[in-house]
């Protein structure tokens, strides 16, 4: 996603040189995946992982549907966590985020960049304008098709499972994407994500990693269920007649009520598992329970779509376009009101 902000200028030349600049040296550092495979000084590892991703590209062309290019055929390493970090803002009573607009790809609820002392200034500036600010990192993104995206190094951090799930969905942002309407393009392409893996998974007869995923996609799925809760609860709070200071101490207080829900769960119904530990334990506050709401809320409404055209990533991806074409304001209702894949 960084570079849907990234490589727009409207905001200042200095963050255009920045961002630009960032782009191209990663670009510049492309390595062909079928070169790496074929070259006998590449390591074993890595030969396995472009063996692995060679794999997966072609699956999502012939299986999916998705754009046979010249993106994810090359790889990068760029020696760092993350490829770039996203910087979301929302006022302290709002869940509304900051949206910055851009040429060509439209208008965002971040602002991406490849620095972090940058990222951090930007924070800190809209942190003095006494927004709620929310720093992220993020492993892939997508030039929506206008230029090669290579795979990164930080795309391989876990296993190939995780590896499919991003190809599949940076690469479904160059099927379809919908200008000034980020939770209608984040949805669309964690349906083709998870459906993809699904697919692929079942494809290569990995039935135990099959297992893993499916578990995962439902403790996430009561994950997200939390923070709906919390955003609901801030949403009356906010939309109330209370004093500034009683909105802050009631604030901190549904984040509590937020934290002591995840470890009740935690402890009972997820046998103590802790993935989100690091995300509850973090500091929470508009901004990111907004950013979370941007990529997750329209995905049933999505999946319920893909199920109607009878898994048909042609006619989905068709009746997506289709969607996306009515104003902004209608879209939601359609994806709701749709019975039929048309």
């Amino acid at each position: 996603m960084g570079l849907t902000s990234a490589l727009s200028g409207c905001i200042a030349p200095s963050y255009y040189a920045e961002s630009l600049g960032g782009h191209l040296k990663i670009m510049a550092a492309r390595q062909p995946v079928a070169k790496l495979i074929d070259d006998p000084s590449t390591s074993d590892p890595l030969r396995a992982r472009m063996t692995s991703a060679s794999a997966i590209r072609q699956f999502a062309i012939d299986e999916l549907a998705l754009p046979d290019n010249k993106s994810y055929r090359s790889y990068v390493d760029i020696g760092r966590d993350y490829v770039t970090l996203a910087v979301f803002a929302a006022p302290e009573f709002s869940l509304t985020p900051r949206v910055w607009c851009f040429p060509v790809f439209g208008c965002v609820p971040y602002r991406g960049f490849f620095s972090r002392e940058s990222a951090t200034k930007s924070a800190e500036k809209l942190n003095r304008q006494g927004l709620d600010v929310h720093i992220t990192g993020v492993t892939a993104y997508s030039t929506l098709g206008w230029s090669s995206d290579p795979l990164l190094s930080t795309m391989f951090r876990s296993d190939e499972t995780h590896l499919a799930a991003l190809v599949f969905h940076e690469l479904a942002h160059q099927r379809v994407y919908v200008d000034d309407d980020s939770a209608f393009n984040e949805a669309f392409a964690v349906v083709v994500e998870r459906t993809g893996v699904r697919a692929w998974l079942r494809a290569t007869g990995n039935a135990a990693a099959l297992r893993r995923y499916e578990a995962n996609l439902k403790r996430h799925a009561e994950f997200l269920d939390l923070l709906s809760q919390t955003r609901m609860e801030l949403r009356d709070l906010y939309s109330g007649t209370k004093t500034t200071a009683q909105k802050r101490a009631a604030k901190s207080g549904a984040i509590d009520r937020l934290r002591k829900r995840h470890r009740q769960v935690r402890d009972t119904r997820w046998n103590g598992y802790r993935g989100y530990d690091a995300w509850i334990d973090a500091p929470i506050n508009n901004a990111k329970l907004a950013a979370t709401a941007v990529y997750n809320d329209q995905v049933p409404a999505f999946m319920r779509l893909f199920e109607l055209c009878s898994g048909d990533y042609e006619r989905f991806y068709a009746a997506v376009r289709s969607i996306g074409a009515l104003d902004r304001a209608d879209r939601p209702g359609a994806l709701a009101a749709d019975n039929a894949c048309n």
